[in-house]
């Protein structure tokens, strides 16, 4: 009977020790999960505030064929979007507008925010299965280039900006992850 009361305390111990060895690892999963949902989120929101500092560059070049034609550069715009069954994606966007204005460059920087809050209400008006296609792109430059001249028709006239002067828009960089 003695022997008996023996093995039963050592099968408890072994049992505690399992016990032990289970909360720790419980404990280390619950770290990592923690860890990686922490790295997600610092990477996420450190791309959302890029998307506010989208730096303008300006060229004036004429390629030969082009006479009278200036470009104004809006680069790293970091756009969120969604596609068809509501998964949210990322989309960062570089993009030229073309005018007939030598000043172009210089009232796309005054009217920056503006030009800005109208692309990112066009594109969110999509899903990203529409902006990857060849038409959806096409029909987004179409409609950006109405609604950049739309902003910067309202230009005050001593400025002397000509209405319309937006001729195309081309994108740089369009990657949708």
């Amino acid at each position: 009977m003695a022997d008996d009361n023996v093995e039963v305390k050592n099968q408890g111990g072994s049992g505690k020790g399992l016990m032990i060895v289970l909360i720790a690892l419980i404990f280390v999963l619950i770290i990592a999960v923690a860890g990686g949902f922490y790295f997600l989120y610092n990477h996420t929101s450190n791309l959302s505030n890029n998307q506010n500092q989208a730096p303008v560059e300006q060229t004036t070049s004429s390629p030969a064929g082009e006479a009278g034609s200036f470009k104004a550069d809006i680069n790293e715009l970091v756009l969120n979007l969604t596609d068809s069954r509501g998964k949210e994606k990322l989309m960062k966007l570089s993009f030229s507008i073309k005018s007939t204005e030598p000043t172009i460059a210089a009232i796309v920087e005054e009217y920056k925010a503006e030009i800005i809050d109208v692309v990112i209400s066009q594109i969110s008006a999509r899903s990203s299965e529409e902006l990857l296609t060849v038409g959806g792109k096409n029909l987004l430059k179409d409609e950006l280039v109405n609604d950049i001249n739309g902003v910067l028709n309202n230009v005050p006239a001593e400025k002397k900006f000509g209405k319309d002067s937006v001729k195309t828009v081309l994108f740089t960089t369009f990657v949708i992850k």
